[in-house]
């Protein structure tokens, strides 16, 4: 399985066979990331798949200059550490 990032319809999926597993949802303001959902399907909780959806988005934002804004609670949480500073809008 791997993760595929949909830049026109602002997501990074994680499924395979066309199967949407797990999906973080943006939207694209200007020069700004909403990062607005992270959804993981039951069968994957707990195997860390929330955080390579969300570590794709950074490295997205990161290598196209992009600040991120967190609305969900899972992004709002890891945007407690100071590791990504340098993305906070």
């Amino acid at each position: 399985m791997e993760i595929r990032h949909v830049v026109n319809e602002g997501f990074f999926i994680f499924g395979e066979n066309g199967d949407e597993l797990a999906k973080l949802t943006y939207r694209k303001e200007g020069e700004k990331l909403y990062f607005e959902s992270t959804v993981v399907s039951s069968e994957l909780r707990g195997q860390g798949i929330a955080g390579k959806l969300f570590d794709a988005g950074v490295k997205y934002a990161r290598e196209n200059g992009y600040k991120i804004v967190p609305i969900c609670s899972y992004i709002v949480k890891k945007f407690e550490s100071e590791e990504y500073d340098d993305l906070k809008a």
